[in-house]
């Protein structure tokens, strides 16, 4: 018997050494039954009954359902944020939510964690469980009153957030990230476009300069959600606001906030006076100065040149096949608009 089982005995030996051969990878999805078994178990909640990939994006996301309630498990993508980016979010989530703004935050595991490092195969990714914003997108995007109390939401960010103190930092918001890094980003796929590398070349050289204006203290700099829009709020039929998706917080301009909004509002097609209604509801909270609101067209080419860039990066990972001539000549385009004087 010793004869016979020594072949086998030998090939289970070279199986357990050729796995320190595996291919190297970039990304890998996350087996849901680990997640339930080593992520989810960290938790105090209950039996989970269900756990889904529900979307990819710049994190994955999963569905989570227990019999009482759900949420949502999110995990970093270890291209995309380290852990100082990550822990400064889930901190300013969890300061927000206990100065009773209404945001999806993170639950704590039982040992008092705001997030779970996962030793993945391509390095370290983080898991963080939210609880579910109530609600959903409004339907057919914002009516008045949603825009005007999403404003609002955003002005109490701000307001609130002077006494945020996280203990790490993340990279500010400043002209030289939201500009010069994403230009480099986006410059190599138009080298063979040269009219119009130096068509976006002048406007973030002109964007740059006129920013310079702007001081970086408060009241004009301080805590930014970065992407408020009416796809990061749900609403329940009662119209209460519930925000989530702080992946692009940061310190920067205020006034940078009104302007994502307006950037993903103009490129969605919500008409004028919606918009006009989340500048209201805002300023209610947290009147904008005149050198800030002179300033709001440059902050919208801004935010569009950066969000340019950060879907490069995404589609470099997992979609290269959009960044196609079509695309670039959209981007483009969008941006000659928003450069333009009747840009809204």
């Amino acid at each position: 018997m010793m004869l016979l089982n020594q072949p086998n005995l030998k090939q289970d030996e070279s199986e357990i050494r050729n796995q320190d051969d595996i291919f190297p990878i970039s990304y890998s999805t996350l087996d849901v039954r680990a997640l339930i078994s080593e992520i989810l178990s960290c938790y105090s909640i209950d039996t989970v009954e269900k756990c889904k990939f529900w979307h990819r994006g710049l994190s994955d996301v999963y569905f989570i359902k227990t019999q009482t309630s759900r949420y949502f498990l999110r995990i970093s993508h270890q291209h995309w944020r380290c852990r100082a980016e990550i822990e400064f979010e889930l901190e300013l989530l969890d300061f927000l939510h206990n100065h009773q703004i209404p945001v999806a935050y993170p639950l704590r595991t039982t040992e008092g964690k705001l997030f779970i490092e996962i030793n993945a195969p391509e390095g370290k990714r983080y898991a963080v469980l939210l609880v579910n914003a109530p609600g959903q997108i409004a339907i057919g995007d914002l009516n008045i009153s949603q825009s005007l109390k999403l404003g609002a939401t955003v002005g109490k960010i701000h307001q609130v957030a002077v006494n945020f103190q996280p203990s790490v930092q993340r990279q500010p918001l400043n002209s030289d990230y939201l500009l010069e890094s994403s230009f480099l980003t986006i410059a190599p796929y138009l080298k063979n476009r040269p009219l119009d590398l130096n068509c976006l070349a002048d406007i973030v050289f002109q964007l740059k300069a006129q920013l310079q204006n702007l001081p970086q203290n408060p009241p004009f700099w301080g805590i930014c959600w970065g992407d408020p829009h009416s796809g990061n709020a749900h609403f329940t039929p009662d119209d209460q606001i519930t925000l989530f998706d702080f992946d692009q917080c940061g310190y920067g301009w205020r006034a940078f906030d009104i302007a994502k909004f307006l950037q993903v509002s103009l490129q969605s097609g919500l008409s004028k006076k919606v918009r006009e209604a989340f500048l209201v509801g805002y300023e209610g909270i947290n009147p904008l100065t005149e050198l800030e609101k002179s300033n709001i067209q440059a902050l919208t080419q801004t935010a569009h040149i950066w969000a340019w860039a950060i879907s490069i990066i995404n589609a470099e990972q997992f979609n290269y096949s959009r960044l196609d001539p079509s695309y670039f000549t959209r981007y483009l385009q969008q941006l000659k608009r928003l450069h333009s004087p009747d840009w809204q």
